[in-house]
């Protein structure tokens, strides 16, 4: 043990980790961390995103984390050591799953034809985002259909997101390593329509002028799911109160729209041609 910590500067506390370890704790420990962890892997890019970082790193250990980036746990305590984090020699305790919850009636009366599939795990595994392949099977589930995704841990972003487009969720923790996540419409929710989005009025010309002068506007219509959602939030974080963002973009992003008013700020959609979406967020 002497030895290696001999690589760690002595103004450095020693923080003890393991395969469980969660990512914030690496990083609330120190936060220079993070880039020798992006470095491990180009997946680990989005943790740059403070949004993205904040709903993935509490719930991501280093076990997970290395499988989504094809790496092993053995290259991160390799990276880590130089920050002040040493490996845990003590036997690794076996990973329980969650406290099951109640299977809902939901989930119970479904029947087989009423079940539509998505396993996300390959496309994990290679390193592909899932959301925008999620988002089109959602849009495209017939009534009283519902998604069961199979994922290797429980899409708690995904289901914020759903459940304020008025879905039902339940997760089931199979096993470790296999995670299933329903998701049904519950009766008498809205359809994810422009309709149902609100912000359609016919004052965007009026609300338009009222912020002349006073835009920042930004272009995601180059981006790939989920990035045109994170480039807003993140711009919208230091965006002043006096001022709108306008917004170039290919959709109705309708999984933003909830969050956005979550966050205090009102919006105006325009949709100028197929493909071409234009949108103005400001200070409620």
């Amino acid at each position: 043990m002497k030895g290696v910590l001999a690589f760690i500067p002595e103004n450095i506390n020693v923080m003890l980790i393991n395969s469980q370890t969660k990512i914030a704790a690496l990083l609330k420990h120190h936060p220079d961390a993070l880039e020798a962890i992006v470095s491990l892997s180009p997946d680990f890019k989005k943790l740059r995103n403070p949004i993205l970082r904040k709903l993935m790193a509490g719930r991501t250990s280093i076990s997970m984390a290395s499988k989504i980036g094809g790496c092993l746990p053995e290259d991160f305590f390799e990276k880590l050591r130089p920050y002040g984090f040493e490996v845990d020699q003590a036997p690794e305790p076996e990973e329980e799953l969650p406290e099951q919850k109640p299977m809902p009636e939901f989930v119970k009366h479904l029947q087989a034809g009423q079940i539509v599939i998505l396993d996300v795990r390959a496309m994990l595994a290679g390193g592909t985002d899932p959301l925008k392949h999620i988002q089109q099977t959602v849009k495209q589930l017939l009534p009283g259909q519902a998604l069961k995704i199979v994922n290797t841990f429980e899409p708690t972003p995904l289901i914020r997101l759903l459940e304020k487009q008025g879905f039902q969720a339940y997760t089931d923790f199979v096993e470790k390593d296999w995670v299933e996540t329903w998701f049904s419409k519950a009766e008498g929710a809205a359809d994810l329509s422009t309709e149902a989005v609100g912000g359609t009025g016919a004052d965007w010309d009026q609300v338009l002028k009222s912020y002349k002068d006073r835009l920042h506007e930004i272009d995601v219509r180059h981006l790939e799911m989920p990035a045109p959602m994170m480039s807003i939030l993140d711009t919208l974080e230091t965006l002043p109160a006096e001022k709108a963002l306008y917004v170039y973009h290919k959709r109705i992003p309708v999984y933003l729209l909830s969050e956005i008013k979550d966050r205090g700020f009102d919006y105006r959609i325009k949709e100028m041609a197929p493909g071409e979406v234009h949108l103005l967020i400001f200070k409620k």
